[in-house]
């Protein structure tokens, strides 16, 4: 989605920049197999204080326990849907009408496992430009 500029006279369309993860975001793979046409693949990710993940989607669900930290959950309204501490578990839905970032605002890493349940082939996660928040 695009973010539109409409002025009294002339309307110019911004384009659509993907946000990335922020630095020293990272993912390391723990096991991944294939079931029919669906992946399945165990992944722990880590957040360092003050980064986040950038904004993006899923082609499938996530089902995530935090091991570490508190990971603050924003959706494409910017609002919080939310905060998740250390033992906690989250889900995250699949399709593009599911944009959200994952945020580390506290002063030690979040570290996730992750279980991605993917159509076979998908990626991860699909870059989605900011929707328009504050914040990145």
């Amino acid at each position: 989605m695009s973010a539109a500029v409409l002025t009294a006279t002339v309307t110019v369309a911004a384009p659509a920049l993907a946000t990335p993860p922020g630095p020293g975001v990272s993912g390391t793979i723990i096991s991944q197999t294939t079931v029919g046409g669906t992946d399945y693949i165990l992944r722990e990710i880590t957040i360092p204080a003050g980064q986040a993940t950038g904004w993006h989607f899923h082609r499938g669900e996530l089902y995530g326990r935090v091991k570490q930290g508190t990971l603050s959950h924003f959706d494409a309204t910017c609002a919080s849907d939310g905060v998740n501490r250390a033992g906690s578990f989250i889900k995250e839905p699949a399709g593009e009408t599911n944009v959200h970032i994952g945020r580390n605002l506290g002063k030690v890493p979040v570290i996730l496992d992750v279980l991605y349940v993917l159509p076979t082939g998908s990626p991860l996660s699909v870059d989605a430009p900011n929707p328009g928040c504050d914040f990145q």
